[in-house]
């Protein structure tokens, strides 16, 4: 005899809870790599990551809690020591007027500690994700390990910027597929 299925719409429900538990977590590190897979505001080499994880570590909740912590106020000491330094040479050179040797020479070594007060501004309220310069994010690349940054990524991203400023047509009144761009792309006369 053969067994017989037993219909899904005729099963009784499981009894007993399921219950999901959030009393850790689990963070994946992953080697910072050329990214290829997203489109800056400004120049060149993006930041992406390898394609598998490097090293793995969980946390409490607390634990988590407190390394975010630590982790945010290191940004934003870093952030407030850009900010100074660039406020010094905005000083020294009547904020770009004039030109100054010694604002030239300055660089981030010049802000010291004592110029910087993180302690009286709530890290939660900063925002972290801001964009970094094509410079920083070079500087990022070549200290994790890449020494040839791919240049051709500079002219697609460029390239990917200037198509997205022209969005739509040129369509007025009504749309003529045969001078219509959205229609030879294939999409719907915006």
């Amino acid at each position: 005899t053969l067994p017989t299925a037993t219909s899904i719409l005729k099963r009784q429900k499981q009894l007993g809870r399921k219950s999901v538990r959030f009393d850790q977590v689990t963070v994946y590190y992953f080697a910072r790599r050329q990214g290829f897979t997203s489109v800056p505001s400004q120049g060149g080499s993006s930041l992406g990551m390898a394609p598998r994880h490097s090293s793995v570590r969980r946390y409490t909740l607390g634990e988590f809690a407190q390394e975010q912590e630590v982790n945010h106020r290191q940004i934003l000491r870093e952030h407030l020591r850009e900010e100074k330094l660039h406020a010094k040479k905005m000083k020294l050179t009547k904020n770009g007027t004039v030109e100054s040797e010694e604002a030239e020479g300055l660089t981030l070594e010049d802000v010291s500690d004592d110029d910087i007060d993180v302690e009286n501004v709530e890290v939660d309220d900063y925002f972290f994700l801001q964009p970094l310069p094509t410079k920083r994010r070079r500087a990022l690349l070549r200290a994790s390990g890449v020494h040839r940054i791919d240049a051709e990524e500079k002219q697609e991203l460029r390239a990917i910027r200037l198509s997205r400023e022209e969005c739509g047509c040129d369509c007025r009144l009504y749309c003529d597929p045969e001078a219509c761009a959205c229609s030879q792309a294939g999409i719907k006369c915006q």
